[in-house]
This record gives structure tokens, sequence and C-alpha cells, in this order.
């Protein structure tokens, strides 16, 4: 992006960037010099200085007089707005079954999406040529160049490095130790960071979905073998080496039954990737089948008993349900009830307000985050890496 204050250096003209830049994106209309200095609290000589840098850095652009302003005698104000078109972002899902994408320009509003269906089988190579033919496509079809890309934000399933390497991956084929962000950064000349889907998920909430006036937040990304992704203080929490939130790995302190054998009805045990098998016990548990009935009561006490793990250890003000369960009338009732058994104050739950767009969303805002640790540059962010 280069620097926004004409190469000075000074930590003052920063900040001082960075408080008329935040003023000019979060406005709702085109505000004047003499807007930006009341909202800012600046003086009008600085405000001057800062939009005159940004002018030529190309984030802030001179709007024509709106309407009342071209009937008045003399010369009117000089208006200014963010461009947002300036960049744009990526936010990419890589999951079992597909890949998404979703594009937006440098304000995180999405401007195109796009998905393709992945055989649960597909090696690594086939899955990331599907990504770069979604990423192409969404491009294509919005008209933005692949050269204005500032940043890209991956979500993926496994335990993730900083460098983007999977360090360990068993939810899709080929994932453990492959070089991730290396591979995908051959196909962009921006950054691209790789963070694990329920991480990227949890921020997702925080940002656009139910967790937004919460900073202590466990989103569970439920499924035959669950993850959690944990935001402490506002904060991404990754843990040490990035397996925090591995709460489908808890059944093996107490060795009970394994993840492929939860939701069988019979002596095969289920694939947990194979989600239309797993739709249908839930489906023969809703008409009746006391089998299946049985496998889905066994399903939601693990996922009670791993999310009940979680929550004393973090003390969240709020837990929210994501993944294929987040549709099961079922399961929230028992967790609210078990965490009222153990926790002093237990926390809230509900349901995932985005869905199945919540890892692509939450690669997004990671994008973003980047971006805006650049052109802000001040304090962190909630998904910056320490």
């Amino acid at each position: 992006m280069g620097r926004l204050t004409g190469g000075d250096p000074s930590l003052l003209r920063r900040i001082n960037s960075a408080v008329v830049l935040h003023a000019l994106r979060g406005a709702s209309s085109s505000p004047t010099l003499t807007d930006l200095t009341r909202i800012t609290g600046l003086s009008r000589p600085t405000v001057e200085g800062v939009v005159e840098g940004l002018f030529e850095a190309g984030l802030v652009v001179e709007c024509a007089p709106e309407g009342a302003e071209t009937r008045r005698q003399g010369r009117p104000a000089r208006r200014f707005r963010f461009r947002a078109e300036a960049g744009h972002l990526l936010g990419i899902e890589i999951g079992p079954h597909r890949v998404s994408a979703l594009l937006s320009g440098l304000d995180g509003r999405i401007i195109g999406a796009g998905s393709r269906e992945v055989p649960e089988t597909a090696g690594a190579d086939d899955r990331l040529d599907r990504v770069r033919a979604v990423v192409a496509d969404v491009l294509r079809r919005t008209g933005v160049a692949r050269s204005s890309l500032r940043a890209v934000g991956v979500g993926s399933p496994g335990i993730v490095e900083a460098d983007g390497t999977v360090r360990l991956g068993t939810a899709l084929p080929d994932w453990t130790g492959l070089p991730l962000g290396e591979r995908l950064r051959r196909s962009f000349r921006c950054p691209v960071l790789v963070e694990n889907d329920a991480n990227a998920a949890a921020v997702a909430e925080h940002w656009k979905g139910a967790a937004t006036e919460s900073d202590d937040v466990v989103f569970v990304l439920a499924g035959l073998s669950p993850g959690a992704g944990s935001l402490i203080g506002g904060r991404l929490h990754r843990g040490f080496g990035g397996a925090a939130g591995e709460i489908g790995a808890l059944h093996l302190l107490g060795r009970d039954v394994t993840p492929e054998h939860l939701l069988s009805t019979t002596d095969t045990p289920l694939d947990p990737l194979d989600e239309h098998a797993v739709a249908a016990v839930f489906a023969k548990a809703r008409h009746g089948d006391e089998q299946a009935r049985a496998a889905v009561e066994r399903f939601i006490q693990r996922l009670v008993h791993d999310v009940a793990a979680l929550v004393l250890a973090l003390d969240p003000e709020l837990v929210v349900v994501g993944g294929w369960a987040a549709g099961l009338d079922g399961v929230l009732d028992p967790l609210r009830s078990e965490l009222a058994r153990y926790c002093l104050r237990p926390p809230r739950v509900c349901l995932s307000l985005l869905g199945e767009a919540a890892v692509a969303t939450g690669a997004l805002r990671l994008a973003l985050d980047h971006v805006e640790e650049q052109l802000f540059a001040v304090e962190g962010t909630v998904t910056a890496r320490r």
C-alpha cells in the first residue's frame, strides 16, 4: 500500500493520518475539511496536510459538491470520501465439501461471492485448483483486477502455523504438512494469511454475526469431531502452538466412543465427512427411529461435554454454535442446562447468524485486519499474531 504520510515516519503524523482516515471511512456522507476538523479534533492545517497525503496515496478522492451547495454563491466547500475501491480483499473458505470466496473493497463491504462443490476425497492439488477457479470466477464477474488485491484471508481445517503451514489436518486428504500459505501465495501478488476455520468463524461472528456485542466468545464449529475458536478480551486466542479449541480430541481423555461411531446406528462407523450419512441419521431420529434417536442423543451429550470443558476453562460471555449442527433444534437447551450445572455464571448460548458464510467471512476480516494494520499501524488488530 505504501506509506500514507508522504515519507514522514513520525508516529504523530501516522496517528493523525489514521484518525482522519477512520473519520473518512466511517462518514455517512462526504465530509468537508471543516467537518473533519470537528470530528477529529485536529487543527485545520493538520487535517489539510493529512488529506493531501491520503489523496496522493490514492485512498481519498474529492467529491462533487452536494445539490444545495451548487446553488449557493461563491465557491462550495471541498468534500472528500474514502476510496474503498482503491484495493480489494478476498476471504476464502476451504472445506471438506466446498470451497468459497468473498470479495470486498477496503471497507469490508462484500461486492462478490462464489463457491464450488468439492468431493470429500479430493486431494490437495485438486482442492486448490477449485479454489483458484472460484477466485478467478469471482474476479471476472465483478470486473476486479487480480492486481488490485491487497490481502487474501483463508480459513482451513487443521492446526495452522503462523506461516500458513497446516501442521495437522485430518479432515482433508493430503492436508497434514501442506504449506498452504506458500502454495496459495503463488497465485497472488499480495499477502496470504491462513487461519484455522473455527478461529475464522469466531472472528466473523464478532464482526458481523451473533457476537458483535461480546468480547469473550467461544464459537463451536459442530460436527462429529468439533472444533472451537475463542476470543478473549476481543482478541483471537490461538494458544502457544495454534491448537487452542481442538475439543474434538477430548474423548481421548476418557477413551470414550470414537467420533466415527458416535452417530452410527449399526456396527459400521460413519465417515465424519459423509454429511449425507450424518443427515440421514438425524432425519431418521426426527421420524421416530429409536436407534437414530439414541445416536443423536450421544452426539448431543458429547458436544455438550466438549463445550462445557472449554467454557469452564475460559469463562466466556457467549457461546455461538455453528457448523452443520447449527440447524439442530435439540442442541441449545441441553447445552444451556449443562453449563448452568457447572458454571458460576453460565454464558449465553445461541446459534450462528452467519451459517455457512461464517468461515469465509472471518477469512475476509483477517485480510481486512492486515490491511488496516498497514493503513493505521497504531495498535494491534483482533487477528494479529503476536
